[in-house]
Formats: C-alpha cells, sequence, structure tokens
C-alpha cells in the first residue's frame, strides 16, 4: 500500500464524489426565498422519511447481519446516545441565548450534523472495503452511496436551514460533516483489519441515532401545522422519502 496505489486513488476519488453530494444544497440559493420558505415543512417531512429508510432498510439490516440478536441493543444504545447529545447541545444553548425556542431548534441541527457525519464516516469505510475487494465492486457500491445520498443530502440541507442556520451556514457545515466521508475512506485503507470489527458496532449506533432524529425531531416538526392540507402533503413527503430509499436499497444491495 503507497501513496499512488490505485486502488487508493480510487477511495480518494469515491468518497470525494459523495462528500460534494452535500454541496447540492446550492441548488436552494438558485430558488426564491419565498419559495424555499413554503417548500420547508415538506421538505424536512421528506428528511424524516429518507432517515427512517436509511435506518430500517440499510443500517438495521446491515447491523444485524453481523451481531445477530445483539444488534437491538446498540441500536437502543444509539438511541439514548443522541439523546443525551442533544440533551446537552439543549443546556448549552438555554445557558447561552435568551430565546429557549431558538436554542431547541438549533439543537436538532446539531444533532442532524452529528448523525450525518456517522454516517458519511461509514460510507467512507464502506467504499473503502469494496475497493480492497475489487474495483467493480468499489464503482458499484459507488452508485449506490451516491443514489441514496443525494435525497438525504437535500433533506439535511433543508433541516439544517429550518432548525435556524442560514443558508451559507447550512451549505458549509452540511459540506464538513460529509467531509467524514473521506476520513472514513482513508482510515479504512490504511487500518482495515484492526477496526474492521468495530464497524457493526458502530452501524448499529448510528441507526440508532437516525430513528432518534427522524421519529423524536423531525416527526414532531410536522405536527405543528394545522391545516389538514399540509399534513396531508408532509405525509406523502415522508412516504416519497421511504419509497426512494427503499428503491435504492433493494437495487443496490450492499
Amino acid at each position: 500500500m503507497g501513496l499512488m496505489d490505485p486502488i487508493l486513488l480510487y477511495i480518494i476519488a469515491s468518497v470525494t464524489v459523495v462528500s460534494l453530494i452535500s454541496l447540492l444544497g446550492v441548488l436552494y440559493f438558485i430558488l426564491s426565498p419565498r419559495w424555499f420558505d413554503r417548500a420547508l415543512p415538506w421538505l424536512v417531512a421528506f428528511a424524516a422519511g429518507a432517515l427512517l429508510g436509511v435506518s430500517f432498510f440499510d443500517l438495521i439490516p446491515e447491523s444485524f447481519g453481523y451481531l445477530d440478536d445483539k444488534a437491538p441493543v446498540y441500536v437502543v444504545g444509539g438511541i439514548v446516545l443522541f439523546l443525551l447529545f442533544e440533551q446537552v447541545l439543549h443546556w448549552h444553548h438555554e445557558h447561552r441565548h435568551d430565546c429557549e425556542d431558538c436554542g431547541s431548534r438549533k439543537t436538532v441541527g446539531y444533532t442532524v450534523l452529528l448523525g450525518d457525519g456517522l454516517h458519511n464516516f461509514l460510507d467512507g469505510i464502506l467504499l473503502a472495503s469494496a475497493f480492497l475487494t475489487n474495483v467493480g465492486l468499489g464503482l458499484a457500491a459507488t452508485v449506490a452511496v451516491v443514489l441514496h445520498e443525494i435525497p438525504q443530502e437535500l433533506g439535511d440541507f433543508a433541516v439544517l436551514v429550518h432548525s435556524g442556520f442560514s443558508r451559507y451556514r447550512a451549505l458549509l457545515f452540511n459540506f464538513l460533516s460529509a467531509l467524514t466521508a473521506v476520513v472514513g475512506g482513508l482510515l479504512a485503507y490504511f487500518f482495515l483489519q484492526k477496526a474492521e470489527g468495530v464497524v457493526p458496532y458502530i452501524i448499529a449506533i448510528g441507526a440508532g441515532g437516525f430513528l432518534y432524529i427522524a421519529l423524536v425531531d423531525l416527526v414532531a416538526e410536522l405536527k405543528g401545522h394545522q391545516s389538514l392540507s399540509v399534513r396531508l402533503g408532509q405525509l406523502a413527503a415522508l412516504i416519497i422519502g421511504l419509497l426512494i430509499l427503499f428503491t435504492v436499497v433493494a437495487s443496490h444491495p450492499r
């Protein structure tokens, strides 16, 4: 393994492409602010569906494949870990801001960043592992990851804006979170044999984290709208997010 190893170059190119998907949020700079604000409730619902889809159709089955009946323990552990993380952030914001609601909304954004960063880190490990097996498998894995990252990253950007981030900060922080794919890919290339046993536990914890974000934070946001038409539209957006992730995962199994 050297710095000019073709496999390493494939891995770097792959994780770079995956990281750049997070910049799709730039589309929202093209849209009018009024249109974007009106679309936010549906985009948040779509993000909730995408996160549920990633958890139930991808991460949880993956963790069961490695951990069997121990997987639920670590999924629940992930839920508790993200709850603890959010509570600490909420306490921090309460002691720094006069607006309690602003603080708790911002906390949701940071929790999403943590979950997305962990997920991208796992994607980096997955891609490196696939390329280390063979280049064809690595390319197929890259296509699969890109396809499921597109809806998720668009949803994440919308949630960050909804939670109080400016568009520029949302784009920047979402990109920084996506760069953990590069970290995961490089660590896997150089240390995969030593770290391989830890990956299933990270997958299960990440699944629990996404379930927490989707059900506790995002679905709770959907209940704030009184209009029946808006609620039905949000439910449809959530289902669409679920169906897209199901289709992607079913078409490109790991």
